[in-house]
């Protein structure tokens, strides 16, 4: 398996929804299940941290007193 730290967005996603699919079906032995389980924990994580990041990084744009386009500024997310 790859390390979860090193997957991007869009693959840990991608892996997650597998791992619930595959808990939602209920055919997976127990020991399995655990294991999956807490991959998927990590994967969620990992999702969490690389949505912080982006947003993060996205930026609000500001306008001056005509309307037009004046600069960015850090978009407060909270």
């Amino acid at each position: 398996m790859t390390d979860v730290k090193k997957l991007s967005f869009e693959r840990a996603i991608e892996e997650l929804e597998t791992i619930v699919k595959r808990l939602e079906d209920g055919k997976v032995p127990l020991e399995e299940s655990v294991t999956i389980y807490e991959r998927g924990e990590a994967l969620k994580r990992r999702c969490e941290e690389l949505l912080r990041q982006a947003e993060a990084r996205v930026e609000k744009i500001t306008t001056d007193a005509s309307g037009q386009a004046a600069g960015v500024e850090p978009l407060d997310v909270q």
